[in-house]
């Protein structure tokens, strides 16, 4: 009986243990982070998470990009539930595979989720918007209906942020694809081509490429578009690099995008604006940026194809380039003079780490009446390279950048997404699952903290 009691009470250990085991293994693990802010992981394991939305009951709903599904998580327990599967999706190592989602205005009542992702036809990597509609009892994601596809898409460069707009209409930004640049510099840069009409009848949409489109719900064209060079298309804005980032703010449509190895842009867009790229990076001020054609160089598959200006080539300085729609960026991350540094020894191979760019790859508002003060009326924007958060203050009729960038809750990521919580006290980020950063010595690094993670600022002050 002595030796069947000590097995009960070692058993009873063995449970107590693992369940304590376990316990902690769903304990949020804290990120030191300044006062007055706590930080923790919510959940990690996801696999490279791309966009993320308020959905349904107070749940983020996620975008896995080379996981190929959509995720709710509930943000207070960490619950996740895989509410879609897409065997159809295209991945890749950084800009291929499910990207962005929205809902519809009607959600409540139609249940519609409009998701974009990258797929194959043949030998052709596209582009294309789907609707689904949600099932609550089920917890899924049913009823797919293709409403835009055909959308010329590769390795670098997709855009992809998907948002409806007070009006009414979806907004997708969208890349040029890299095209001019490292191993695609011998595709021309098609940011500035404009479609023609004929392309438009035929829904080739190879014109598309380095825009912002807007789109009916049903993907057609909207009669209030801008008409464009004679055409009127989908195209809403022209001449973007990598417009990664959609906010709207009231009526006022912002965007980030990437620069090229300067000028990182906050713009807010106009119907039918010209935004430069690639004849202008940030400003117009012919400072350590000016465009070359690599593409249309002779043996051009043999050159460097560096984006920072190199000597010795023939280029297009910024202040020749002179259009009535242009439209200046709002703030840029960051302006540099021509003597820079761009191969600055201790970033070794990883060069472009050091370069006066923040990679932004997301933009969210902090409303004018949240409870923390000194973020009312603010653009936060994710970095990809130094994991950080990035607060630009806007002036009171929010046309203007006010004041200084404040920098914030900087780890070894790289931060994907950022989300202010309903109640304003929590900021919530997405990291990638893998990628180069910076770490907290501002060192290159291969190896992030919190890899494919959701993490939450929560805000400790009165």
């Amino acid at each position: 009986m002595q030796v069947k009691r000590n097995q009960i009470f070692c058993l009873c250990l063995l449970i107590a243990s693992m369940a304590a085991n376990s316990l902690w293994a769903q304990t949020p693990k804290e990120i030191p982070t300044a006062e007055p802010f706590t930080g923790r992981v919510v959940l990690d394991g996801l696999e490279s998470p791309w966009g993320m939305i308020w959905g349904p009951e107070g749940k983020l709903w996620i975008t896995e990009r080379q996981g190929k599904s959509v995720v709710s998580v509930d943000p207070a327990t960490a619950e996740k539930t895989v509410l879609l599967q897409i065997d159809e999706v295209f991945t890749g190592p950084q800009h291929e595979g499910i990207l962005g989602l929205a809902l519809a205005p009607n959600f409540a009542s139609s249940g519609l989720l409009y998701l974009t992702y990258t797929y194959k036809d043949g030998d052709k990597e596209l582009q294309k918007i789907v609707t689904y509609k949600y099932d609550p009892n089920n917890k899924k994601l049913t009823d797919p209906k293709e409403i835009f596809a055909g959308l010329p898409a590769w390795s670098d460069h997709n855009g992809g942020r998907l948002i409806f707009g007070p009006d009414g209409k979806l907004y997708l930004s969208k890349g040029e694809l890299g095209s001019n640049q490292g191993a695609n510099r011998c595709k021309p840069n098609e940011a500035q081509r404009l479609p023609t009409a004929d392309e438009v009848a035929k829904k080739d949409w190879s014109g598309y490429l380095g825009k912002v489109l807007r789109l009916n719900p049903d993907g057609s064209i909207p009669d209030d578009n801008p008409t464009i060079a004679g055409v009127k298309s989908h195209v809403f804005t022209v001449g973007h690099r990598n417009p990664q980032g959609l906010k709207f703010v009231g009526d006022k449509l912002f965007s980030v995008e990437q620069g090229p190895s300067t000028d990182d842009e906050l713009n807010l867009l106009v119907s039918g604006g010209n935004y430069g790229w690639p004849l202008i990076a940030g400003y117009p001020d012919d400072q350590a940026y000016a465009y070359i054609n690599w593409s249309a160089v002779d043996g051009c598959e043999k050159i460097d194809g560096s984006v920072y200006l190199p000597p010795d080539q023939p280029s297009e300085k910024e202040t020749k380039w002179n259009r009535q729609d242009y439209q200046e960026p709002i703030r840029t991350f960051y302006t540099v003079p021509s003597f820079y540094n761009f191969q600055d020894a201790k970033f070794g191979q990883l060069a472009y780490l050091g370069w006066a760019t923040i990679a932004p790859a997301s933009l969210d508002y902090y409303p004018a009446d949240g409870p923390i003060k000194a973020w009312q009326n603010s653009i936060l924007i994710s970095s990809l390279k130094n994991g950080a958060i990035y607060r630009v203050p806007l002036s009171a009729d929010q046309k203007q950048a006010q004041g200084d960038i404040v920098k914030y809750f900087h780890t070894r990521n790289r931060y994907r997404q950022v989300l202010v919580s309903q109640d304003g006290k929590t900021i919530y980020v997405i990291t990638d699952k893998a990628g180069n950063m910076l770490d907290e010595n501002g060192l290159p690094s291969q190896e992030p903290a919190n890899p494919g993670a959701l993490l939450a600022f929560e805000y400790q002050g009165q």
